[in-house]
């Protein structure tokens, strides 16, 4: 029986949600699986990864052959480096403690590149949001200008009309006080 290292389809259309499994290369893609190694969902930015390692080493220990895009997942998490380390081992190369400083230096070097990258994104993202921000101001107080210079406009259009009004009655007016001061 031949043993692959896959992915498993799920979640709904256009949002994809990944298991990692090992399954025999015979069983259909959403088929039946031998275990459950992790999980991969592609939907967040960066990718979300969950990989249990010893359980992913040990398949690969035995022969499993992953896909290419589980291949760089494994890769991503270390998997393929600690299944080298323990090749290394068994040749006599290295003791458990050197593979075990390697490996740790390594996954400590890939979660500071992958904070780095989350706190990039944060910050591009605040960036974004400011610069929305400023712009949607802007268009703010041009409309509050544009509001008030039509209201002026406005009074001033019915400030003659009343101005007139008020200079015929004013005439008249002192007409009245004329005649009836005589």
């Amino acid at each position: 029986m031949s043993v692959k290292i896959r992915l498993q389809r799920h979640g709904k259309k256009q949002k994809p949600f990944y298991w990692v499994v090992a399954a025999d290369a015979r069983s259909k893609r959403d088929g039946k699986y031998l275990e459950k190694i992790g999980t991969y969902n592609p939907n967040t930015n960066p990718a979300t990864i969950e990989l249990n390692l010893d359980s992913a080493v040990k398949w690969l220990h035995n022969g499993a052959q992953p896909t290419d895009t589980a291949k760089a997942i494994l890769s991503y998490k270390g998997a393929l480096l600690k299944h080298h380390l323990d090749g290394g081992i068994r040749k006599g190369a290295l003791t458990q403690e050197q593979a075990d400083a390697k490996l740790a230096a390594w996954l400590e070097a890939k979660a500071g590149k992958v904070d780095a990258k989350k706190e990039g994104l944060t910050k591009a993202q605040a960036a974004d949001k400011a610069k929305a921000f400023k712009a949607e101001q802007e268009v703010n107080a041009k409309r509050l200008a544009a509001a008030a210079q039509a209201e002026a406009d406005a009074i001033a259009a019915a400030t003659p009309a009343v101005e007139e009004e008020v200079a015929e009655e004013a005439p008249a007016a002192e007409e009245n006080n004329e005649t009836t001061e005589a």
